[in-house]
């Protein structure tokens, strides 16, 4: 018997633009949560904080950590101490730097079987999991695609089928085998490779996040490039230590993207959100986002953008991607039997002059509509 569906709510919000133009979307993928006054909701009758913000360039994004400012004695040395965290996964994940771990395992997986670090082991692991959980819509093992695409690159071009059938041929999470025991992982064939850039800023950020709580501070918003966000706590406390306020997060506007269409309102929770709206070229007038489905090895669409509400950073990155290739109503049966999991889903419209907003097992203390 298959799991009730979650409650699940949809929202039209009318756009000022034809269809036209939803076909021409290039709005970001999330809110911009950079801006002091976005990151949180004071309590009532309270004074806001104030935030102390650090950063660093990793993953070819911008990571930054904010913190209240005076609540930790050891906050700047638990933030310089986290940032270099972050730094250490960027050496050991990365396919562009010749000493990274990944690369290593790209080398000789296919050889022998490669030791692994026992924390990469444990998210090569859950990668693989959360593959087979939605029936390969999410995939590590995806790098030959984007690269016939011209996606790794950022020089976009449509492959011919023999192209994009010879890159199915290395593609496929039941390629990667691990051996809990040893440690290790191998490839099955030759030409296989992970990549694990829909994961990593997540992962990178739950890590990080570790770091601050070993060092006793508690109440933070990371993110990373903004569409990863993890936050801890609350950013404003009670006399008696319990939480007040809540931290806040921005989801963008498909279609005017310098203005917010919702908020989600979250506290030891992370939120990731997967869209096309800023890597896509175009050929013979159509459209093709970065986003590739690794079943069919098309880019996947029917969808503008999905914001993942979710336990930690890298299941929300891994989950966003998933379900901006499965769609709204396959990402509704996931989340029917995972109720920790929630997302907003925007979608085209019908139609043609407004946007569809799917949202799923978040409640209305979880989220709320601003424009």
């Amino acid at each position: 018997m298959e799991s009730p569906r979650p409650t699940s709510r949809r929202h039209f919000i009318t756009g000022r633009t034809a269809a036209s133009e939803l076909h021409d979307l290039t709005g970001r993928a999330s809110g911009d949560p950079t801006s002091e006054t976005s990151l949180f909701e004071a309590a009532a009758g309270s004074e806001p904080p104030y935030l102390v913000r650090y950063g660093r360039q990793a993953k070819a994004s911008d990571f930054q950590l904010h913190l209240v400012a005076g609540r930790d004695p050891h906050g700047p040395e638990a933030a310089l101490a986290a940032l270099d965290v972050v730094d250490e996964i960027e050496t050991q994940l990365t396919v562009y730097r010749e000493t990274s771990e990944v690369l290593e395992i790209n080398r000789r997986a296919a050889l022998e079987p490669v030791p692994v670090e026992p924390r990469l082991f444990e998210l090569l692991r859950r990668s693989l999991e959360l593959s087979r959980a939605t029936g390969g819509a999410y995939d590590i093992t995806s790098g030959p695609l984007s690269r016939v695409w011209g996606f790794t690159r950022r020089q976009g071009r449509v492959p011919d089928e023999a192209e994009r059938t010879a890159a199915l041929g290395f593609v496929g999470y039941e390629r990667v085998e691990l051996d809990a025991a040893a440690q290790t992982v191998r490839f099955t064939q030759p030409g296989v490779e992970i990549n694990l850039n829909s994961v990593g800023k997540g992962y990178a950020l739950d890590r990080a996040a570790e770091v601050l709580r070993d060092f006793q501070v508690h109440d933070f918003l990371w993110h990373g490039g903004q569409s990863s966000v993890l936050t801890g706590g609350a950013p404003q406390r009670r006399a008696d230590g319990e939480p007040a306020g809540a931290w806040v997060v921005g989801v963008g506007h498909p279609l005017r993207p310098e203005r917010r269409l919702a908020e989600v309102i979250v506290g030891d929770r992370a939120v990731g959100t997967s869209g096309a709206g800023f890597q896509f070229f175009r050929h013979e007038g159509k459209r093709y986002g970065h986003i590739l489905d690794p079943r069919t090895g098309l880019p996947a669409e029917g969808v503008f953008s999905v914001t993942v509400v979710a336990p930690t950073a890298a299941e929300a990155d891994a989950l966003s991607t998933a379900f901006y290739v499965l769609g709204c109503e396959e990402a509704e049966r996931y989340c029917a039997a995972r109720p920790e999991i929630g997302f907003l889903m925007l979608l085209p419209n019908t139609g043609g002059n407004a946007v569809e907003l799917a949202v799923c097992n978040l409640d209305d203390r979880s989220w709320r509509m601003t424009s």
